[in-house]
């Protein structure tokens, strides 16, 4: 097939490269751009690896033609974060919670529950433990049981709300 050549608002920069028509977004990103940040799971959208914004949605760039969102704004794991939020460390409060939280292990799933979670919390800023599973359900993670993972995403909506935040920890009880 020929390339064609695309430009795409990645990360906030305008990038234009040749892209065969059938490319899918994860590839162009990973290959085309270097941004691997953007991981490669499963290739058939049921482990949430791949998701990146498109105009502040969350999208699976592994079902994702990239022919369809040339011209638009597509936010991966690397350009993360509106100034408003970025703190002194240079990092988006999902990413520092994640890290403080033990939202990840060995880390392959992190950024694309940090992209899903970055998309649902624009639009659901003080969402429920409920609310949360069900925006994350596209997202699996093989190491932790996802209570470190929920306890990030809530650390960082709440600091993205302005709240003060103090240290928590979630107490589970297991029958013995």
């Amino acid at each position: 097939m020929t390339k064609r050549l695309m430009t795409f608002q990645i990360n906030g920069r305008e990038r234009t490269v040749a892209v065969e028509p059938n490319a899918i977004l994860l590839d162009v990103l990973r290959e085309e751009m270097g941004l691997t940040g953007t991981k490669r799971g499963c290739d058939m959208g049921t482990c949430g690896c791949c998701t990146v914004n498109v105009d502040g949605e969350a999208r699976l760039s592994c079902l994702t033609l990239a022919a369809t969102v040339a011209g638009r704004r597509i936010d991966t794991i690397e350009g993360l974060g509106d100034p408003a939020f970025v703190g002194e460390s240079g990092l988006h409060p999902l990413q520092s919670a994640f890290a403080e939280k033990g939202g990840s292990q060995c880390g392959f799933c992190t950024p694309g529950f940090i992209m899903a979670a970055n998309a649902y919390l624009k639009e659901v800023p003080d969402p429920t433990d409920d609310e949360l599973k069900e925006a994350i359900s596209g997202n699996l993670c093989r190491c932790t049981g996802y209570i470190k993972i929920l306890d990030a995403i809530q650390h960082a909506a709440k600091e993205m709300r302005g709240e003060t935040v103090e240290a928590e920890h979630r107490h589970v009880e297991v029958d013995a």
